[in-house]
């Protein structure tokens, strides 16, 4: 549980990454003792939108269950990607249309 929301939190950091010439134009964000959720979006056209929930709190098998998607806009194709994913007790699993398929 503790990987999952270190995880999250250094891969928001790595995409805020200041730019010179991006702006952040929507940031929201609400958080909860057992949930969270947050929705950006860079001048750039970059966003992510993340919400997170705790699972069995209390239990033994308390997790959190994260359900997010990010998307960017590559600066030398023009090309869009978004990705959608859930990360929980079985680990980070995102989908893509741009992304392999085991």
């Amino acid at each position: 549980m503790k990987f999952i929301i270190l995880f999250a939190a250094l891969f928001a950091v790595a995409l805020a990454a200041p730019r010179p010439d991006v702006e952040i134009v929507k940031s929201d964000s609400d958080v909860g003792p057992e949930k969270f959720n947050f929705d950006w979006e860079t001048s750039d056209g970059s966003t992510h939108k993340a919400n997170g929930d705790l699972k069995d709190a209390g239990s033994d098998h308390e997790a959190i269950v994260v359900h997010g998607s990010y998307s960017w806009t590559d600066e030398k194709t023009g090309e869009h990607f978004t990705v959608e994913y859930v990360a929980d007790e079985n680990g980070f699993q995102p989908k893509g249309a741009h992304l392999p398929v085991a």
